[in-house]
This record gives C-alpha cells, structure tokens and sequence, in this order.
C-alpha cells in the first residue's frame, strides 16, 4: 500500500516513519491513537485515487486539518491511513463583486480572514485557534467563535463542496448564489459531519461587506450569577457582534494579559464588542453605555481606548484554553449550548457540581448564544479523580438536556461525547443518521469510531 501511495502523490509525501505516526497521533484532546501511513495528497484527484485505493482494500481514512479538535475526530482510532490536507492549502478565488471566496481545506482560518479583510471583505466564523486551525476543519466540525451571536457559524457562510466518497468519486454541491433549493442540500449535510461521510478538496463561502469601527466594553461583576443573568438582559435590547463571559478561574489563568488592573472583587466579566459603520456603532455605543450605568450592583465598565487595549482583551480570551493546564495536565473540554435566558442556571449548577465532587471545573465562552465551554480539570494517571470528573461530564450532560440545551455548539461528536448522543437525539434519529452513513460510505472507512456510540474499532489507544 505505501508502494502505491507513493505512485500517486509521490514519495517524499507518504511517511510510515514513528517519529511521524506520533506527530499525526492526537489532536486537541490529547488521546492518542497512532495510524499505520500518514499520506499529503496535493489534488482532490489525488484525494480520488488515494480512497479508490483505501476502498479496494477496507483501509480507514482520517481526513485531518491542523489538529485542534477537543472531542478526537481526527483522531486514527482504527488506525488505518490519515490524510493530512496541509498541501491543499491555497486561496483560488477572491470574487469581491459577488462577494465569494472558494479555497481549498488547508487554508488557515485566520490568513483568509486578513486576505479578504484587505479587499474590503469578511468572513465571521472566528474560533479562538483561527491563527492556526483550517478551514476545512472547521467546516466538518461546524466550527463557531464569539462572532456566532450576530453572525452565524461556518454551516452559514458555506455555499457550497467539492467533496471527494469513499469510492474515489468526486462529487460538487451547492451553488455560488444567494439562493438555491435545486433537490437535496448536500452541502449542509456535509458540514459538520467530522469526515465520516467523504473528504472535502473545496469550499465556496459566502464573505460580507467589512465592518468599519468597531467599540469594545468589559463588564466586571461581584459574582458569576449577576455576570450570566446580565447577558440576556443586555439581549434584551441590544446585538452585539461578540458577547463573552469568563468566570473567575479563567480571569487568574489570564490575568497578565489584561491591558489594565482589575478591581478587587471581579468574580466574573463580561467582554461585548459593537461593530458596524460609523455611525451606527457610536450610536450603538452610547446606548450601551447608558444601560450599563443603570446596572448600579457592576463593580466596573471600562472601554477599550484603542486598538491595542481592545486586542490585548482579545488575545486575553483566546489563551484561557490553553492557558487552563496550569491548574491540571489534562481537561476535559465540553461546549455545550443552552438558552441565554438559562446560562444562569447552567452555570450555578457546574459551580455546585465542582464543589460536591472536589475537582476543579471552571466555565467561559460565548454567552451570547449560550455555548458554554466547560473545562473539567484533572490528572488522569488519578484513577479516583478521574472518576469523579466522569461523573461530572454526565451529570453535566444531564442537566444541559433538561435545561433545553444541546450537547455540543461547535466541537463536535467526535470519540468524547460519542455515547452521550441517546441523551439528546431518539432512537429513530440515531438509526437515520447510521443509515445515511452507510449509503455513503458502505465499508465504514471514512473516519470510524466517530460520531454513534459503541461502533466497533479495530485498534485500541495507546
């Protein structure tokens, strides 16, 4: 099989090298499972022969963008073969009078953002990896960021796929227009499907006019309930562009990178961000700040004076994930997603859960749409601990559902949240789902082990 790989991609992109099965073994999650071949096609024909191949011989694939996911869904648990995308990694169209972007999966997130922000363009999906993580990633996880609460997700800006069956066959959906109800929407089906039905080669997005100011708040309160119980009363009456929230956990982990000293007390802070013309955000911006000074129980409301101020705050919120393992060398990270109205119930619940049990559980994220990230800090070489941080994660899960929530905004399934799925979704929807993969992809080669609780893997983890 490398033999032939190496035929159709040429031999300085395959590796069955250790040291580089190891490199293309874990993801976010840090679960590791190592594949048999890692393959860099550099052409979705490639991408065709590779699966003709794969298929012949019921070899798994992992299609795989830069490895940031936080459930394992580019994760080889049946080992087999990842494909590494990094090679299709090339912008192929900037259409600024259409207002289109086609590019192939392995563009970064981040370096398309700045390359269409310089023809006056933008495209909102911003996930706190965006500087690093790609773009085809994010569109089989349905990745989101703090932007989602005004703009949508990446499921929104996707128009339309070149999308490579496990066959080989090579598929086009969608459309490059506004509007398209032409049979099925394949596209969306495709979105958020972490690779188990076909791998993408290329992707048409819908970009937006770019915004030209922008105003930036941070709200500091006494305690977490008053921080999340805001949240829906400024819903009520204004819509941000961004609406984040940290508890007082993921303040300390970042406290150095704030652009100024916090009052003693901040238990929790808002950070909302106003974006628009001119005009609108300074009149958006007024109305902000009258109705946060009518909030007399605030410690604090200070807006960012600058540029610099306003990205230091940023850089602030995007660290806490990693930031997080100075309290743990492990997490387990959730976002799961309830209504604004009940993040105040969500959170006081984790608050008591942590206590109970006696581990550390803190909360951030985007309370502007409810998607709450959860991390459960713990050391999994302590059986106990671990233990009691599983108990967590279910009960958590539990809650979410009864709170009306959903599981997952924008991770995905993956192996993590995998037998947690009967919680949310009926038998009837579970079985329809299966059904669709296997029509797609008969021999279960295209990612498996991912997504519907107790499918069978050959390969067991590390």
């Amino acid at each position: 099989m490398i033999k032939e790989l190496k035929k159709i991609v040429g031999p300085s992109n395959v590796t069955n090298a250790l040291e580089d099965l190891y490199c293309y073994s874990y993801d976010g999650t840090m679960l590791e499972y190592q594949p048999e071949a890692v393959v860099f096609p550099g052409s979705a024909e490639e991408v065709g022969s590779i699966m003709r191949l794969a298929y012949e011989k019921s070899i798994p694939v992992v299609p795989r963008g830069a490895g940031t996911g936080m459930t394992g869904g580019s994760l080889p648990v049946a080992g087999g073969l990842v494909m590494a995308m990094s090679r299709l990694d090339r912008i192929l169209e900037i259409d600024s009078e259409n207002r289109i972007g086609v590019v192939e999966p392995g563009v970064i997130t981040g370096q398309f953002q700045e390359e269409v922000r310089r023809k006056g363009l933008f495209y909102p999906p911003d996930p706190a990896s965006k500087g690093f993580c790609t773009i085809g990633g994010n569109v089989a996880e349905c990745a989101g960021g703090p932007s989602a609460v005004k703009y949508g997700v990446t499921r929104d800006y996707v128009l339309g796929l070149e999308v490579v069956l496990p066959n080989g066959e090579i598929m086009v959906t969608g459309v490059r227009t506004a509007k398209g109800v032409v049979g099925y929407d394949l596209t969306r089906l495709f979105v958020g499907s972490e690779g188990t039905l076909g791998v993408i080669t290329k992707i048409i997005l819908k970009l937006m006019a770019c915004p030209t100011a922008k105003r930036t708040f941070l709200v500091l309160c006494s305690s977490l309930h008053r921080a999340t119980t805001l949240v829906s009363e400024i819903l009520s009456v204004h819509l941000p562009c961004t609406l984040e929230y940290m508890d007082r956990t993921a303040i300390r982990i970042v406290s150095q990178s704030f652009p100024y000293e916090l009052e003693p007390g901040t238990e929790a802070m808002l950070l909302v961000e106003l974006d628009g013309d001119s005009e609108s955000v300074k009149s958006q911006a007024k109305k902000m700040s009258d109705f946060l000074a009518k909030q007399s129980d605030l410690l604090a409301v200070k807006e960012s004076q600058n540029q610099a101020e306003a990205d230091a705050l940023w850089q602030a919120r995007r660290s806490i994930s990693p930031a997080a393992f100075q309290l743990k060398p492990h997490k387990m990270s959730e976002d799961v997603v309830v209504p604004s109205t009940r993040i105040s119930d969500l959170v006081d619940f984790i608050e008591r859960l942590g206590e109970e049990l006696e581990i550390v559980i803190f909360t951030f994220g985007h309370a502007g749409d409810g998607n709450i990230h959860v991390n459960i800090m713990l050391d999994r070489e302590d059986p106990e601990e671990v233990r009691r941080c599983e108990i967590a994660k279910r009960r958590l899960f539990k809650h979410v559902i009864e709170l009306s929530g959903t599981l997952s905004g924008e991770h995905g399934i993956g192996i993590t949240k995998a037998g947690y799925l009967p919680l949310e979704l009926d038998k009837n929807s579970l079985e329809m789902m299966r059904r669709i993969k296997t029509l797609f992809d008969p021999k279960n080669i295209m990612n498996p082990g991912k997504i519907f609780p107790r499918e069978a893997v050959a390969k067991k983890k590390n």
